[in-house]
């Protein structure tokens, strides 16, 4: 096993050996806390990141909304086909057993 050295070579003699597999962990100082605002200043804040949005015209929500709806009617009608195949294996399987 390596020997502990210090930066000029030697080794540290105050310093403990290092048990085998031993990790060293560092705790990072904590974040500065951020300075508190006023009320104003943040409805001010607010407005200004509210500004930044980018809204979908019209045309856009309307695509986005029929894509859904047939997705979930896809969706509806796959669980649909794959829920009455089941009930009937279901029924078979039971009626087979007695």
């Amino acid at each position: 096993m390596a020997k502990a050295k210090s930066k000029t070579g030697r080794r540290n003699p105050g310093a403990a050996p290092a048990a085998a597999g031993a990790q060293t962990v560092t705790v990072d100082a904590p974040a500065p806390a951020k300075p508190r605002v006023s009320p104003a200043q943040f409805f001010s804040q607010v407005r200004a990141e509210g500004r930044k949005i980018v809204w979908p015209s019209r045309k856009e929500t309307w695509i986005t909304s029929v894509m859904v709806l047939i997705m979930v009617l896809l969706a509806a009608a796959f669980f649909w086909i794959v829920d009455s195949l089941l009930g009937i294996a279901f029924r078979y399987i039971v009626a087979f057993g007695s």
